[in-house]
């Protein structure tokens, strides 16, 4: 944007730049685990005395073969009751590799949009001092400013989605 400030005196014309991503709406995480990626171990509780240590196979190791991830529960004396806490933490941890995943895929789509706001990669020129749009990727200059401002792009929509076709018919 080109600007001259109520503030400057000389009438130097002032230059910023800003960046804009536009992203989509977050949908919600869902975890599916199918049994057939599971490797379920049974084996004898250890630790401090109690009845059912080294009496009963109720230790349960769950291994989500896909992502190596390994949950042991030995809490409960149930081995069917280990079983489902097991299964309760699982879940849990590969929602949460999944919407790390998720995060990163993000950042990446939205670093690549915003680049790194350097006036070397403008996108747009909004000059005030002369009324003047350009936008630089399609070389398309209007000098109504306002008329932009106030949302009215036909004209820039157009023209890059004019570009947009020439290219993917490779001329």
């Amino acid at each position: 944007m080109q600007r001259v400030p109520e503030t400057e005196s000389a009438g130097r014309i002032h230059t910023s730049t800003a960046t804009v991503a536009v992203m989509p709406e977050a949908e919600d995480v869902e975890v599916e685990i199918n049994q057939n990626d599971l490797k379920i171990d049974v084996y004898r509780s250890t630790g401090p005395g109690g009845q059912s240590v080294n009496t009963t196979d109720s230790a349960v190791r769950i291994t989500h073969l896909p992502t190596g991830v390994v949950v042991s529960m030995q809490d409960e004396k149930s081995q069917l009751q280990n079983r489902e806490k097991a299964m309760r933490v699982l879940r849990a941890r590969l929602y949460d590799l999944e919407l790390e995943r998720r995060r990163a895929e993000l950042d990446a789509t939205r670093n690549a949009q915003i680049g790194s706001g350097q006036r070397a990669e403008k996108i747009r020129t909004y000059n005030f001092p002369e009324n003047r749009v350009t936008d630089h990727r399609i070389k398309l200059t209007t000098h109504q400013l306002d008329r932009a401002l106030q949302g009215e792009l036909d004209e820039f929509t157009e023209a890059l989605g004019a570009e947009e076709r020439r290219l993917a018919l490779g001329e």
